[in-house]
């Protein structure tokens, strides 16, 4: 590739100012790629690790799903904020605050001890991923134009692909061979890296024409307003869904078990105050022509408003079926973290074969038509694995997954083009923000709601399946049920090491393959919801803002 390709001056349209260019600024597009990696690597990676971090930290099923929403939540509430302080105070400086702290974060989530230590180092991940993003995405903006940035924008592309099909085999491979704790330590390596050769490879980049302030308020509200609602859908199991079922304590807050109502209806009527509190304030900001977390003047434009829907909506299924799968893979079928890590990457494989097809598809049929394909994909594999799980599933499992990845890699690609189509060019930075924010908050929300819908449905086919098992009496079934709930599923390797349990074990088994059905047949119906809003994107062939890339780097990384 020629150096000459890419040594140009920002446009002028870009509004952004920059030091000398580089030689080439295709050595500073390999470091941006790179730290983008550690975000896509990172979150493919966990999800193998999961049933292994349950075990070693005595975690219970709700921790395990605090672990991910906590990292997508504060994701989504930073992201937009640090894109623009990004633009203001130079995105080269945000990029390696971005890197340190998702380093540091790494670090201290390999070393720790407990499961609070653990969620409280995902949530400093997801502010380090939440920097790291949209500076990197607009700083390959500033770097390239022309064909130049077209074939950025590719490399860009194609490096987050492959990294999200090799995230779950590299998992595995740690888990299996190593540790979990080094599934956080690969980042301390590759971190330190891209932070030493950015500080002389790449260049800073400003924008002076960019909106100065800030919206603490709207983050905060959007942030405890989410937190609230997805702790509600976690900790319901734990801490009753009406009726209280066990003390909460948090600081200095005490909710006793003898009180009138449980604190998870409480949580629900917090959340619906705060996220209505942030709808009135960021219209009134907006209204006020003051910077907002999220422009809902942009939910007028119809392409917009049901492409957001749709991203949310899908990104329920999507990140809610990955979180479950390792679960059911390692903990029922026995596979080792490297052989679940293998049969994960089927979908990455998928998204990654079908992203070249689709541009061509799309100029011919329109992107409304390839984002429908792909989640018709995406529906019929889901539906598919709820049919086919077993206790003893083999391979057959594999066609699924790989076309579910096809399905991601269709709707996806093109998805976030449909959302902007009628976007101003000067908003298209507050829309892309809002898309990957519409996906995190689907991701945060997804594997929350399917966590709960598994833990419900851990705790009562265990207890029905066991306590029909001679022997068996209705306390130990009850017993059983309650570990193999708090556990996600993790209690039954237990059980299977214990002398003489395998009638128990045959139990338990087919309670969680009766509860993966449930839960896996709930994806596909959020799928199908997603299907019917993606039907009300207008049609016509996708229109890009100049200098957006054409595939979303969040989404190519959700598989």
């Amino acid at each position: 590739m020629s150096p000459d390709l890419g040594a140009t001056e920002p446009s002028d349209a870009d509004g952004a100012v920059a030091e000398p260019p580089a030689k080439s600024p295709w050595g500073a597009l390999a470091l941006l790629s790179l730290g983008v990696a550690m975000i896509i690597v990172d979150g493919t990676v966990v999800n193998v690790a999961l049933p292994s971090m349950i075990k070693d930290l005595d975690m219970t099923f709700a921790d395990a799903e605090w672990v991910n929403t906590i990292y997508a939540l504060v994701f989504a509430a930073l992201l937009i904020n640090f894109g623009r302080l990004a633009d203001i105070r130079g995105r080269k400086l945000l990029f390696l605050t971005g890197i340190v702290i998702f380093v540091g974060a790494s670090m201290f989530a390999g070393q720790s001890d407990s499961a609070s230590q653990l969620i409280l180092a995902r949530l400093f991940q997801g502010v380090g991923a939440a920097i790291i993003l949209p500076t990197t995405l607009s700083s390959v903006n500033t770097l390239f134009t022309g064909k130049s940035r077209a074939i950025a924008f590719a490399v860009w592309g194609s490096v987050i692909g492959g990294m999200a099909a090799i995230g779950p085999l590299l998992g595995g491979w740690l888990t299996t061979y190593h540790s979990w704790r080094w599934v956080f330590y690969i980042n301390l390596p590759i971190g330190l890296l891209v932070l030493v050769l950015s500080i002389f490879f790449v260049p800073e980049t400003k924008d002076p024409s960019a909106r100065r302030g800030a919206d603490p308020a709207g983050s905060v509200l959007i942030g405890a307003g989410l937190a609230a609602l997805v702790f509600a859908m976690i900790e319901g199991q734990q801490y009753g869904w009406i009726q209280p079922t066990a003390p909460f304590s948090f600081g200095a807050l005490t909710w006793p078990a003898d009180a009138p109502v449980s604190i998870v209806p409480v949580a629900f009527l917090f959340s619906v105050a705060c996220l209505t509190a942030f709808v009135i304030i960021e219209r009134g900001r907006n209204a006020a022509d003051k910077v907002v977390v999220l422009d809902l003047s942009l939910f007028g434009l119809k392409s917009f408003r049901w492409g957001n829907t749709t991203a949310l909506i899908v990104s329920l299924g999507e990140f809610g079926l990955v979180f479950v799968l390792p679960l059911y893979l390692q903990n029922v079928l026995g596979f080792t973290p490297i052989k679940s890590g293998v049969y994960l990457a089927f979908i990455a494989a998928g998204a990654f074969l079908a992203t070249p097809l689709v541009a061509k598809l799309a100029q011919k049929k329109g992107s409304r038509f390839v984002v429908m394909v792909g989640m018709m994909f995406e529906a019929v594999s889901v539906a598919g694995i709820a049919l086919v799980v077993q206790p003893d599933t083999g391979t057959e499992i594999i066609p699924l997954l790989f076309t579910y990845g096809i399905g991601i890699g269709f709707a996806t690609a093109q998805l976030t083009g449909a959302s902007l189509a009628d976007v101003p060019l000067a908003e298209s930075g507050q829309g892309s923000g809002t898309q990957s924010t519409s996906r995190q908050i689907g991701s945060a929300l997804g594997i929350a709601i399917l966590g709960a819908v598994l833990a419900v449905g851990l705790g009562a086919f265990t207890k029905d399946q066991v306590s029909q098992v001679p022997g068996v009496t209705a306390e130990q079934a009850d017993q059983i049920s309650q570990a193999v709930r708090s556990t996600g599923g993790g209690a039954i390797t237990e059980l299977r090491a214990t002398p003489g349990s395998e009638a128990v074990v045959a139990a338990a088994d087919d309670a969680f393959v009766s509860a993966m059905r449930l839960t896996v047949g709930i994806a596909a119906i959020f799928i199908l919801f997603g299907l019917l809003a993606a039907s009300r994107l207008p049609p016509g062939e996708l229109h890009d803002p100049p200098g957006e890339p054409e595939q979303e780097p969040v989404a190519a990384g959700s598989a």
